[in-house]
């Protein structure tokens, strides 16, 4: 384990224990296919993964990109902190006729060797990790000079974004060091995560435009049952039902801010491709 500065061994372990038990709260699988297939094919095709390429995908979940990249011929290891969701992965990849390497791994460490792969993703995934910079790293670490990083982020303004900061109130304090998800939606951001160590950036905001909701308070009431992060808020306020009637009122009035009247949702994403130098340079520090 890569221990960071300002923290303990046994401080991130427990971090870490917190994540992969969080996520593996709810149906994130259930949801993923309910609502996010459409992003792992972008990511994918973004990408240009081609047959024979060796392609990791970090903070994997139960394959939403692995599986297209597999599709595409690709040889994929599909990464997750939280192995638990693999299993749905592996029932999905072989309905779909293809097979992946599935690996438990923490985004911030990962336990493969320099220049590895050909290709490095990362679907709505990495960006949970808590520390950005160390996780930015193992990406351009385990890509090979001249290869490709594929990034597909929730950006802080859209629908999901503004889902973490209407719960941040509710939520317990991040320990020291952590940073919220969002930031990885802005391009600033992430080209400075990666810095000289990579060119050929390229970075748009895309929507998602979603039907699945027949109402506002619905799209509450499918994340406070399915969405592990909500999930965990809600179950920190368990003693405190005020808070909770607060929050059900803030979630009720953020779908009604995305909702439209045709009765779709317009969720926004940032999607970033770059090419690793030939060249090694330094990681920032």
């Amino acid at each position: 384990m890569t221990t960071l500065p300002g923290t303990t061994a046994e401080a991130d372990r427990a971090l870490k224990a917190r994540h992969r038990a969080m996520w593996a709260l709810g149906d994130y699988p259930g949801l993923a296919d309910d609502l996010l297939q459409e992003l792992g094919r972008t990511l994918v095709r973004a990408s240009a993964v081609a047959q024979g390429e060796r392609v990791l995908d970090v903070a994997a979940g139960s394959g939403n990109a692995a599986i297209p990249a597999a599709e595409a011929g690709a040889t994929v290891v599909a990464s997750d902190l939280t192995p638990e969701l693999f299993d749905v992965g592996r029932r999905k990849a072989a309905e779909r006729g293809v097979e992946l390497d599935w690996r438990e791994a923490d985004a911030e460490a990962l336990p493969f060797a320099d220049d590895e792969f050909d290709v490095v993703l990362s679907c709505i995934g990495v960006m949970f990790a808590p520390h950005h910079q160390a996780a930015a790293d193992q990406l351009v670490r385990v890509c090979r000079p001249g290869g490709r990083i594929g990034l597909l982020s929730w950006t802080p303004e859209g629908f999901v974004g503004q889902l973490f900061a209407s719960m941040k109130p509710y939520a317990p304090p991040p320990p020291p060091g952590a940073s919220p998800p969002p930031p990885w939606g802005s391009e600033d951001h992430v080209r400075e995560l990666l810095g000289a160590r990579v060119t050929d950036v390229a970075a748009g905001r895309r929507t998602l435009t979603l039907d699945h909701f027949g109402a506002p308070e619905e799209v509450r009431d499918y994340f406070k049952a399915r969405y592990g992060p909500t999930i965990a808020v809600y179950s920190s306020l368990a003693e405190e039902p005020e808070k909770v009637a607060a929050l059900d009122r803030d979630l009720a009035e953020l779908g009604r801010r995305f909702y439209r009247d045709d009765g779709t949702m317009e969720w926004e994403y940032l999607l970033l491709t770059a090419r690793t130098r030939p060249a090694r340079v330094p990681a920032p520090r």
